[in-house]
């Protein structure tokens, strides 16, 4: 799996990061990024939640089924 963040779309709500802190954190502008090394998502199963609570899809995932 990969995480995609579109910063185009983003609006920096922030769901990502408060459903999968050791993933997603936010920037200095507030808007979304994915923690060094964590591209893949770690391993974390709130990876697909926080993608799911992002108001305007800015977090795509890929390589996984339905991805």
């Amino acid at each position: 799996m990969r995480i995609h963040i579109d910063a185009d779309v983003c609006i920096g709500a922030g769901q990502c990061a408060l459903a999968a802190p050791g993933v997603f954190t936010q920037d200095d502008d507030g808007f979304s990024t994915i923690l060094p090394g964590r591209e893949d998502g770690g391993g974390d199963p709130m990876v697909r939640e926080a993608a799911r609570a992002c108001p305007v899809g800015a977090v795509r995932l890929s390589g996984e089924a339905g991805g």
